[in-house]
């Protein structure tokens, strides 16, 4: 290895196909832990701590954030590291690999017994995600991609919505958000079902189940990390003030965020960076 945290020659996509393999076992793992605490329908058994800015944490979370940090830390021991539930270490930032990850994103879904909320894991070579995973063990559905080999939902291919038009599209996210950004990109729009879960919902997008989805500001890198490549192979894109998202930097958190299909994002881009000009929203 030549410089820190570099991957040995090779192609690549085989690189990332191989270390996908990697994430999927990681997050079924974490996925079993965290079961043993849910309750569909019902509050969890996990003890409930909140953190700062009142985000709650259960022992589940922290519980997933071991096992992975068990797991990964030696599959990639040239990786940084970054999750939501592990204090953050500026040695990450020297690094040209970095594991991104979210131990259970949907925590509140999580509490409450609704089964949509996810682990999710992404590997980040050069400030970009090479391969990630958004596993949803309640619901029995594994969103996978890794680079320059397609997205896949439970092994099947899938692709974003392929959009005629957007007339009566259904949209995910913040409704005044989503609201200003119709009326800037001049169609009408369709709420689609809340999501707890915002790593679901963008790999929603990926498989075409809801056509565009937002996010309002202050996600974090292990929010959407896993799910960006998972986009970006289902010919979609995140895009966040009209550029690809990038990672590994010293601040995690990120401006509103558009998720769409790839034909409709140079229209849909300036679309919402006016419809933040025109209300003063960051989210």
């Amino acid at each position: 290895m030549d410089d820190a945290g570099k991957f040995a020659p090779g192609a690549r996509e085989d690189r990332a196909a191989a270390a996908l393999a990697t994430l999927v076992a990681a997050a079924r793992l974490g996925g079993e832990a965290a079961l043993a605490d849910f309750r569909l329908g019902e509050k969890t058994s996990a003890t409930v701590a909140y953190k700062q800015g009142d985000s709650p944490v259960t022992s589940a979370d922290l519980a997933v954030d071991r096992k992975l940090a068990e797991v990964l830390r030696s599959a990639f021991p040239e990786a940084g590291w970054l999750s939501e539930e592990t204090e953050d270490d500026p040695a990450r930032l020297d690094r040209s690999i970095l594991l991104v990850l979210d131990p259970i994103d949907g925590t509140r879904a999580f509490m409450s017994g609704d089964p949509c909320w996810t682990v999710a894991i992404a590997l980040v070579e050069d400030g970009r995600p090479i391969a990630g995973v958004v596993h949803a063990p309640a619901l029995g559905e594994t969103f996978a991609a890794s680079l320059g080999r397609g997205a896949t939902l439970n092994g099947e291919a899938i692709r974003a919505a392929d959009l005629g038009d957007l007339d009566g599209v259904r949209v995910a996210g913040p409704r005044g958000l989503v609201g200003a950004f119709a009326d800037e990109a001049g169609f009408r729009w369709e709420p689609a079902p809340r999501t707890r879960s915002l790593a679901y919902r963008l790999a929603s997008v990926a498989a075409g189940r809801i056509p565009l989805g937002l996010a309002g500001a202050d996600s974090h890198d292990w929010d959407i990390c896993a799910a960006d490549v998972i986009l970006r192979e289902a010919d979609a894109g995140l895009l966040e003030g009209g550029e690809e998202v990038r990672y590994n930097k010293a601040r995690t958190r990120h401006e509103p965020l558009l998720a769409a299909p790839a034909r409709w994002l140079p229209r849909l881009a300036p679309a919402l960076a006016a419809a933040l000009a025109s209300t003063g929203r960051r989210a």
